[in-house]
Formats: C-alpha cells, sequence, structure tokens
C-alpha cells in the first residue's frame, strides 16, 4: 500500500509500485478503437507507462500533452497513456488536443491492471480510479524507472522518467 494525498487529504493505493530490476507485470489493455494492446506487444522496445485518474482533469491532460510532445523526439519508445477512462473520452480527447504520438489506453476490461502495478486507488473520494504514477519498461520487460505521485494534482518527473529512455 502506498500513501499520497488528494489535496492535501490521505488516501492509500493497494500494493505498491513494481521496483526497478522486476519484470513488469503482464496487461491487455483497451484502446480507443477498442482493440486490445498488451505488454507484450511491445517487445524491444521502451514502454512508458503514464497512468492517471482521469483525462478529464488539467493535470492528467497536461502529462498526456507532455509525453505527446517527448515521445515524438524518440525512437524505439512507445508511451501508454493510461486510466481507467472509457476508450471513447481517450479517443475525443486526443483528437480535440491532436494528441497522436502516444497510445491512449483503458482498464476498463482490465481491474487487474491497478492492483498489479499498485495504482488503484483505495480510499478517498477517488477510490476506484488509478493514481498518477509513471513507469518505464525496457525492452526486455524489466521496470528500470518508477514512480508514485505523491499528490494527485502534482505533475509527475518528467525529466526524471525521460532520463530512462
Amino acid at each position: 500500500m502506498a500513501t499520497i494525498s488528494l489535496r492535501g487529504a490521505t488516501i492509500e493505493t493497494v500494493g505498491t509500485l513494481p521496483v526497478n530490476d522486476s519484470k513488469a507485470p503482464a496487461f491487455a489493455l483497451v484502446k480507443t478503437d477498442l482493440s486490445e494492446c498488451r505488454l507484450d506487444d511491445f517487445s524491444g522496445k521502451t514502454v512508458v507507462l503514464n497512468i492517471f485518474p482521469s483525462i478529464d482533469t488539467p493535470t492528467c491532460a497536461a502529462s498526456v500533452r507532455r509525453f505527446n510532445e517527448e515521445a515524438a523526439k524518440r525512437d524505439n519508445t512507445v508511451v501508454l497513456c493510461v486510466s481507467a477512462d472509457l476508450p471513447f473520452a481517450h479517443k475525443r480527447f486526443c483528437e480535440t488536443e491532436g494528441i497522436d504520438n502516444v497510445e491512449a489506453v483503458s482498464t476498463f476490461r482490465s481491474p487487474e491492471f491497478g492492483k498489479d502495478y499498485g495504482v488503484t486507488v483505495a480510499t478517498g473520494p477517488i477510490r476506484g480510479l488509478l493514481s498518477r504514477a509513471v513507469l518505464v519498461i525496457d525492452g526486455s520487460g524489466k521496470v528500470v524507472y518508477g514512480e508514485q505521485v505523491p499528490e494527485i494534482g502534482q505533475e509527475p518527473d518528467y525529466d526524471a522518467a525521460l532520463r530512462h529512455l
């Protein structure tokens, strides 16, 4: 369990982020066209998991925009923007914002993702959604960087994550 905050109020997540040098848990997430993507689909590539509560909040939207900019500059790297939002919300946001360098994906068919990655919020008003976190997974499926953002409204440390690409 991780203890984080939402506007200063303490909330908790189930489990903890995978540790560096551990094998990233397998997943199947839903893309905006309702097809699924799996971690194995990106074998040999660096995968950035930009995890957040909802695409419809300013901080979450800012992280998607920032990673979209950064992903365009990187070879052999895929950025998955992960939330419990429905694929339709992800698609609407990406089309409206011109986001095309990241893959927006939903956990709506895979609630185990949040448990496996230690990011499901277990207490407080947003329980059931995902906390804000960033993980970098290398081409062999090993976690090389992880950040559980301590305050939900705070942006992740982009520079620290990008140094691991």
